[in-house]
């Protein structure tokens, strides 16, 4: 039986419109946070209780500083706009150090065998995860109006970080793109014909400054789902958008059959597609500004891929095989 408190944080969440995706990561550090405390109400603890448990994730469970981060912030959610207590502003805990791992890359022949076995029906999301560097998420909340086939770019909307960009669109994928706007229109004409369809989500604020946009086909998903579904803090029928687990199987299964040598994910065409584009003498700003970063010093991680191997440094060993040949 789920917690009366925890399903009231849930209710309190998505009366803000919080994301899904947030509310599920917020419980989990809440509930990590109250079973860390003997079970304890939250209501019995504070400070010294936050500074105990995040210092314990970076001591003991040695978490990466972004885990440590979003534990923090599902915290500071509960204390400040649930309980409202909030915490001070100078909590002093032990901050994780863990060093990030240098992305996994793959090299360009090695994304064609992906993208080339990749099966038909998730070819498209796949290819723009690596033709723009989006990440998985992005592409799949792409709606139809945020394909500008003018000027061959991508509109993001309320990327990581609330942030908002345009990125580049391959040519190549136009005749495909314009094909799934008509399979998303199939769609979209059945449901409108469905009296108890309540039209695509859309976000608060868009909702209340739009209110004729959710049964507009622009603002439907590019990537809809087959399925309708009920929309947990509305209970309205809509249609969402393909669920990530598809993209992520997809990649997984065809690497493995491919026998590549390397972890592969979704998150690996964005890296390759950063990687490549400094390859080809891209500037960094410019490929900041394609990826979304807010710190030059997160991109500035892709020249360290290039710079670890012969691409940036040659190994005195080449010179001294060198003489023998």
């Amino acid at each position: 039986m789920p917690s009366p408190f925890l399903s009231a944080v849930t209710e309190n969440m998505r009366m803000k419109h919080y994301a899904e995706k947030t509310i599920k990561a917020y419980l989990y550090w809440i509930t990590s946070f109250i079973y860390y405390n003997q079970k304890k109400h939250p209501n019995e603890c504070h400070d010294d209780e936050v500074q105990s448990f995040l210092s314990y994730l970076a001591n003991q469970r040695n978490v990466a500083p972004k885990t440590q981060s979003l534990a923090l912030n599902a915290l500071v959610f509960l204390y400040k706009e649930f309980l409202g207590n909030p915490l001070t502003l100078d909590l002093k805990f032990n901050r994780s150090t863990v060093q990030p791992k240098l992305p996994v890359v793959l090299t360009i022949s090695e994304v064609s065998l992906l993208l080339n076995n990749i099966p038909v029906s998730l070819s498209l999301p796949i290819q723009i995860l690596y033709g723009s560097g989006l990440r998985l998420m992005e592409v799949l909340r792409l709606r139809i109006h945020d394909i500008d086939f003018n000027y061959l770019s991508l509109q993001i909307w309320n990327a990581k970080g609330g942030k908002h960009r345009r990125v580049t669109l391959a040519k190549e994928l136009v005749p495909s793109l314009k094909n799934q706007i008509e399979r998303a229109k199939i769609f979209y004409q059945q449901d409108m014909n469905n009296p108890k369809y309540k039209g695509v989500y859309l976000p608060y604020a868009l909702a209340a400054k739009y209110p004729s946009a959710p049964t507009e086909l622009s603002w439907h998903y590019l990537f809809p789902s087959s399925n309708l579904s009920v929309e947990p803090a509305t209970q309205c029928l809509r249609r969402h958008h393909i669920h990530e687990s598809s993209l992520q199987r997809a990649v997984k299964n065809t690497a493995r059959k491919l026998a590549f040598d390397k972890k592969v994910t979704c998150h690996t065409l964005r890296h390759s597609f950063a990687t490549h584009l400094l390859q080809r003498g891209a500037d960094i700003r410019t490929v900041q500004e394609q990826l979304g970063h807010s710190d030059l010093r997160t991109t500035q991680i892709y020249t360290h891929v290039l710079q670890a191997g012969a691409n940036g440094v040659r190994s005195p060993l080449s010179d001294l095989l060198a003489e023998f040949k």
